[in-house]
């Protein structure tokens, strides 16, 4: 049974970081692609980065360059580590595991003016 457990949300002023980690449990986690989607209230679900079994990375233009998303084969987490955030990166913060099209629970993260 795949399951995901996200963590690492909260409330960070403009300019801070936030990390965010998601442990994977069930499945073959070094095989599979995962990746990090956020949505606001009312709006899609959008991709924010992606990273494949082999490490391969794509990240959405919006956070090119302040995000990293990174993979712990032996822990079977994958993180989010995000700097220089912005009111607008305030969502709910969700983790995908590509190969089993499974979602986390999602993490809220909000960043003040």
């Amino acid at each position: 049974q795949v399951q995901l457990v996200e963590s690492g949300g909260g409330l960070v002023q403009a300019g801070g970081s936030l990390r965010l980690s998601c442990a994977a449990s069930g499945g073959t986690f070094s095989r599979s692609g995962m990746a990090w989607y956020r949505q606001v209230p009312g709006k899609q679900r959008t991709l924010v980065a992606v990273i494949s079994s082999g490490g391969t990375t794509n990240y959405a233009d919006s956070v090119k360059g302040r995000f990293t998303i990174s993979r712990d084969n032996a822990k079977s987490t994958v993180s989010l580590q995000m700097n220089s955030l912005l009111p607008e990166d305030t969502a709910v913060y969700y983790c995908f595991y590509i190969q089993y099209t499974y979602w986390g629970q999602g993490t809220q993260v909000t960043v003040s003016s």
